[in-house]
């Protein structure tokens, strides 16, 4: 700094600084000043921030619990609470993951007791080995409104726990509901929670006694198969009043109408998985074939579907949609044991030559197709008077009666080559290029 001369006169000071000029030190010395021992101001925070923000919070006789494990029960909770004071209520399975819950305490010093303790402790609150985040609530009490399976109604949702769908039965599932009263209708399906069931009574007190005397039970051993431990039930009430069962089936059921239509096929059992002897599950066969058209670089219409099926055995209907962005079709034979051997013989098996229109296929749940007679996506081969109608020239009818006539694609022309409309090849085999046949 520079200092200038003051008059003596004046009283003023000896000397007066009028500029000073520091110069300023390299970036990396400035950063030499910290301590390799002192912890970055980042990682001082998160180490902190857990605690500090516990003492932030505005204290609630609510306390708010995360990190709990997967369907924590109230006994629980109560556990792990009960020494801080009295436990006035609790919500459990909050959040998304269903690993969240609040405890209402009497008191709120009661809660401040909980809270501090796990701030300060060495040893975390912990709940089956797992660490649990304990935290005030934004709330000041639980409020505990009900949600839909806990309103009362007629109709039982049933959820069958370490069992598969065929392990139960329709009528296993009849004779234990029926121990509490006149049990209407039985719907079952599978959802992403597993093997369910809707079961109708006729009022909400008898739906209510099935609930409070079974919920959480499990079926009797003797009504299950001998390879099943055990198979527990869950319920809740159903939205539904009254299900809408349109047949009497192994999968559905309506006590009410004797003149409802029956799926026989269905309801001898024949429709429902079957274990190998490697107790694996058994696809369930059934005369419909689908089929799903992959790598389909040309067209695959009704015409050449019939081609190609009718090899195996007499096609009755066909019907080709989209589905999921691909092509699928259904293909309908008179019998199982016709479609079985289709399925056998046709599987992984390509229409057109190198590998494009690839057959992958499997069995339908339906039994009969309800398809339009004639139009570009379904066929029905059934109705007797088509060559009275090729014989008027209806339109569109007159294609149907040559389906290897009509086709445009030269390489479809060339692979069937030799065979006239309505002809089938003598080899038993549709006319592939497929590398296990060969040429035709």
């Amino acid at each position: 700094f520079k200092l200038s001369s003051i008059d003596d006169d004046n009283d003023m000071p000896l000397a007066k600084i009028t500029s000073i000029h520091v110069a300023q030190p390299p970036m990396q010395k400035l950063r030499e000043v910290r301590t390799t021992n002192e912890p970055r101001r980042g990682a001082r925070l998160n180490t902190m921030s857990s605690s500090q923000f516990r003492y932030t919070q505005t204290p609630s006789k609510v306390v708010h619990l995360r990190n709990l494990p997967w369907e924590c029960v109230e006994e629980e909770l109560i556990e792990l609470c009960k020494r801080f004071g009295k436990i006035v209520n609790t919500k459990t399975n909050v959040g998304a993951n269903r690993n969240q819950a609040f405890v209402e305490f009497a008191e709120l010093n009661q809660a401040i007791s909980m809270v501090s303790y796990y701030a300060s402790s060495s040893e975390p609150a912990q709940i089956r080995g797992k660490t649990v985040y304990i935290q005030y609530s934004n709330r000041h009490e639980i409020v505990n409104n009900q949600s839909p399976g806990d309103v009362p109604g007629n109709v039982l949702l049933v959820t069958f726990e370490g069992v598969e769908s065929h392990h139960v039965s329709i009528d296993v599932i009849h004779l234990v509901f029926s121990a509490f009263g006149f049990v209407h209708k039985i719907a079952t399906f599978e959802k992403a929670a597993g093997f369910q069931a809707l079961v109708q009574f006729t009022d909400v007190e008898t739906a209510s006694a099935a609930r409070s005397a079974l919920d959480g039970r499990s079926i009797p051993k003797y009504l299950l198969p001998d390879h099943v431990a055990s198979c527990n039930l869950r319920m809740s009430y159903s939205a539904h009043t009254d299900l809408n069962i349109k047949f009497q089936s192994h999968r559905s059921r309506d006590y009410t109408n004797p003149y409802l239509p029956v799926n026989h096929t269905a309801m001898d059992g024949s429709m429902q998985p079957a274990l190998g002897a490697d107790g694996k599950k058994v696809e369930s066969q059934s005369n419909v074939l689908l089929a799903l058209i992959e790598n389909m670089q040309y067209a695959v219409t009704v015409d050449v579907l019939h081609t190609v099926f009718s090899a195996y055995g007499t096609v009755q209907k066909i019907a080709i949609f989209e589905k999921n962005g691909s092509t699928q079709a259904l293909i309908q034979y008179s019998d199982i044991a016709t479609a079985a051997i289709a399925k056998e013989a046709l599987e992984g098996h390509c229409i057109y030559d190198g590998g494009y229109c690839k057959l992958r296929l499997s069995y339908s749940r339906h039994t009969d197709l309800n398809v339009k007679a004639f139009s570009d996506k379904s066929r029905d081969y059934t109705l007797p008077d088509l060559s009275l109608l090729v014989g008027q020239n209806v339109p569109g009818v007159a294609e149907a009666s040559a389906p290897t006539a009509g086709w445009q694609n030269g390489q479809v022309q060339t692979q069937y080559a030799g065979y006239h409309a309505g002809a089938s090849p003598s080899s038993g085999h549709p006319p592939y290029y497929d590398i296990k046949w060969g040429k035709q």
